[in-house]
């Protein structure tokens, strides 16, 4: 008496739809966690790179430039964390949908 094939292909297409959706997991932590580092550089870059040029804007009685190395830089990689956490967390949901077969 032999074995049926179906679970060995059912295993296997589990298998196959797993490593493909870790796959693409990664593929879209990897996008959005540099995505926000250059946003990241870009800021911390920016401020000092373009402080002369900053300062002849005003922000609150303040230099722009003075602005974005006292408050501004801190906001934006505040953002930055929240946008990592809600951009992940999202990613997660879909690698857990695409385990489970659901649409």
């Amino acid at each position: 008496m032999t074995m049926p094939e179906a679970p060995q292909l059912d295993h296997a297409a589990r298998r196959a739809r797993l490593l493909a959706a870790r796959a693409a997991h990664w593929r879209q932590a990897r996008r959005v966690t540099a995505l926000l580092l250059a946003l990241w550089l870009a800021t911390s870059f920016g401020a000092v790179w373009f402080a002369r040029d900053l300062a002849r804007w005003s922000l609150f009685g303040w230099p722009l430039s003075f602005y974005m190395a006292a408050q501004g830089a801190a906001l934006v990689y505040l953002a930055i964390i929240g946008a990592y956490a809600w951009l992940m967390q999202r990613a997660d949901m879909r690698y857990a949908r695409a385990l489970d077969g659901a649409p």
